[in-house]
């Protein structure tokens, strides 16, 4: 792991290093001069989610490009998959995204795509961590007399809700259909309901007024616990929760139970498989999916593929397989036919589309996948140290993995974008489960938390 780039670009406290205007100037500097290897002007599309400390670090980025002759292009707030989608249809050389995607407001991030709306592998993060911890950049921006532009894009998300339609294709209706939408108070927010209602739903909205501080605080794809309810109150097909930057969804049925990323995946390929549009078999999802999703996928006769954490390693693991299906149980997924991306309001049409498809509500499709028991604690901690040279937790994992057996499994990780140590069992009950996740947590928390 680099010093700057996580599982999903660099992310951090913002106005503190490294999500300070400093470092996102400096970043702005560096990706721009590794652009400049193939393009002698740059042009970079940016854009951000609803956090208020979006057009800081926004507008230090574009500082930074246009210091060494780059050109920019502003969105203002949009969706981090629409900045992918935009990055290809204006034929751009870059897409930068200010967002923090589920954390709350105090935490903000930059990520970058390529010109195929993509996001960068691991060797071109690190060429431009080198850059920014090593070059002196005084020569470039003092050689540079017509520094770079910086421009406003006018109705960013008309085009993207335009490629949205075409891709869910000219026959895909809702008619009849009321859903509940949690926008997380984030980039959706002024898009997904106008999105649903054009396709004939009749949309009930929560979460959709975002003020700079309330973005993914308790709702969302983090916090679904409200759109359960209000689904069982207006009494609703299905509820749709996306996070803050608008590439997750988590699902809610019409009794108000909650579905996770591996269920909806599950769900999406049976879709596609019985479409004849599962090209090459194979889904791919990462080694924190529920044992429950290979157990479906294996009686339906599809081939599973497992990547490390996070939707680049997914799409790394999709583009090596020939797979068009991947995601996370987080609610990353990506319908790579059509996207190139991780994108919740696609993601959520598709789901839709299975919905009209089997003509059964969500509560019945669901029952494709067995869920088994899984619990996941967060552990704060003062530094990220291999566990197996920790004896006491070691020796913990061992002791509770020798108890599971085949019945279950244990995976602890580090958070690749915060200082915390992640805990994950899975088990035969939810009481068994929850126990020895809590023993591990408590381990962990008391050596290096």
């Amino acid at each position: 792991m680099g010093k700057l780039f996580g599982t999903d670009g660099i992310r951090g406290k913002a106005n503190i290093y490294p999500m300070d205007a400093e470092t996102a100037l400096t970043v702005g500097r560096a990706f721009t001069l590794f652009l400049k290897n193939k393009v002698d002007k740059p042009q970079i599309i940016i854009g951000m989610d609803t956090r208020i400390s979006g057009q800081m670090i926004a507008a230090s980025v574009a500082a930074g490009v246009c210091s060494v002759g780059g050109d920019v292009i502003l969105t203002g707030i949009l969706p981090t998959p629409a900045v992918a989608r935009l990055t290809i249809s204006l034929n751009a050389d870059a897409g930068i995204v200010i967002s923090a995607s589920h954390n709350t407001f105090f935490d903000n991030g930059i990520k970058l795509f390529l010109s195929d709306g993509t996001k960068l592998s691991d060797k071109q993060e690190a060429a431009i961590e080198e850059m920014v911890f090593n070059k002196n950049f005084e020569a470039e921006c003092s050689s540079i007399q017509e520094t770079g532009i910086i421009q406003y894009q006018a109705g960013p998300d008309v085009e993207y809700k335009e490629f949205l339609k075409k891709a869910i294709g000219s026959d895909f209706n809702l008619d009849g259909m009321k859903v509940v939408l949690d926008c997380s108070n984030g980039a959706a927010s002024a898009i997904a309901p106008d999105l649903f209602r054009e396709f004939g739903a009749d949309v009930h909205s929560i979460f959709d007024t975002p003020d700079g501080r309330n973005i993914n605080h308790q709702c969302g794809s983090q916090h679904p616990e409200v759109l359960s309810a209000v689904v069982k109150e207006k009494h609703a097909d299905i509820g749709l929760a996306f996070d803050g930057d608008a590439d997750r969804l988590i699902a809610v049925d019409e009794r108000g139970q909650i579905l996770t990323g591996d269920q909806l995946v599950v769900i999406g390929a049976k879709f596609l498989k019985d479409n004849g549009k599962l090209i090459n078999n194979t889904v791919a999802t990462t080694i924190m999916s529920n044992l429950g999703l290979s157990e479906a996928l294996e009686k339906m006769g599809i081939q599973h593929k497992v990547s490390g954490v996070g939707d680049r390693k997914v799409m790394q693991e999709m583009l090596s397989a020939g797979a068009v299906l991947g995601g996370e149980d987080s609610g990353h997924i990506i319908y790579l036919n059509e996207h190139t991306t991780g994108d919740g309001i696609f993601a959520g049409l598709k789901l839709l589309a299975a919905i009209n498809s089997e003509k059964k509500p969500l509560s019945e499709l669901k029952k494709i996948m067995t869920v088994y028991p899984q619990v996941l604690i967060n552990v704060d901690i003062k530094k990220k140290i291999d566990v197996n040279d920790v004896p006491e937790i070691k020796n913990k994992i061992n002791t509770i993995e020798k108890n599971l057996g085949k019945r279950g499994r244990v995976l602890v990780r580090y958070s690749g974008t915060q200082p915390v140590c992640r805990i994950m069992v899975e088990g035969p009950t939810i009481e068994e489960t929850q126990k020895y996740c809590q023993q591990i947590a408590d381990c962990v928390k008391n050596n290096i938390g």
